[in-house]
């Protein structure tokens, strides 16, 4: 194992070089953002596959990520991979007194957990924890709703998430007959909260659904704009009327009814 870390430091350590690679060397944390994130949703999208050749790819690349963030913070002075490895050991250490302290509970709540890691980060809220604001929006949702609900500040069935829904949607209906348009942005945002509790109580992962859903629209698009190709017709060209009838006939087809 440290053989494979060793190497791919040195190879880091090269490619930052005077003589390495122009693009890396001008890399900062900021400018490296967009592919942390990037990364992770491409492991995401690897597990989602079930591909284990694609998932150890993908689990490559976020490493490298990690790998060329301590690369340019060594360079700076601040810390090493090393210090990295050292903080991440320390923190699970911290947070599974169960394992290495003297609490002797294999059951460990998920409510000491969040104790635990409360006592060494500065948290918004001692109950929800710290707020990770570059969480996707629905992920974010989910985890400060679970959160709450472990401590009993929740909704006892899902017929009350059902109305809380239909009460949000009420609310945006209003709004929109009063065109209180400064109003849409936070009445939408209590729909997709409340939207959100709805997938809790199901066991339904927001994010995954609303990617599951994005997909089956390009795929029934897909099937609309193929159709018209056949026909030597464009999209652009066609009533709504024409469009939502192929659309349905989509949904057949991914049925596997037709």
């Amino acid at each position: 194992m440290s053989k494979g870390i060793d190497k791919l430091l040195r190879i880091m350590k090269r490619l930052r070089a005077e003589n390495g690679c122009k693009w890396d060397r001008e890399q900062t944390h900021k400018t490296l953002k967009p592919y942390v994130v990037e990364e992770a949703f491409e492991v995401v999208d690897a597990i989602e596959s079930g591909d284990d050749e694609k998932l150890r790819e993908e689990l490559g690349d976020l490493l490298l990520q990690v790998i060329f963030h301590a690369e340019i913070a060594e360079e700076e002075k601040k810390y090493t991979f090393d210090d990295v490895c050292k903080t991440l050991s320390d923190k699970l250490i911290f947070r599974h007194p169960h394992v290495f302290g003297n609490i002797h509970d294999e059951n460990f709540p998920y409510t000491s957990w969040e104790k635990t890691k409360s006592k060494n980060e500065k948290a918004v809220s001692k109950t929800l924890g710290n707020v990770n604001h570059a969480l996707p929006g629905l992920t974010s949702a989910h985890r400060i709703q679970e959160n709450a609900g472990r401590v009993g500040f929740d909704w006892t069935n899902v017929d009350d998430v059902l109305k809380k829904v239909e009460e949000e949607l009420y609310e945006i209906k209003e709004e929109i007959k009063s065109k209180s348009k400064e109003r849409y942005e936070d009445e939408i945002g209590d729909l997709l909260f409340a939207v959100v509790n709805l997938s809790r109580f199901l066991s339904v992962d927001p994010e995954k659904a609303v990617r599951k859903a994005t997909e089956r629209f390009i795929m029934r698009f897909s099937y609309i704009e193929k159709k018209l190709e056949e026909r030597g017709l464009s999209v652009m060209d066609q009533p709504l009327s024409v469009l939502n009838s192929l659309w349905e006939e989509a949904k057949i087809v991914e049925r596997g009814e037709h």
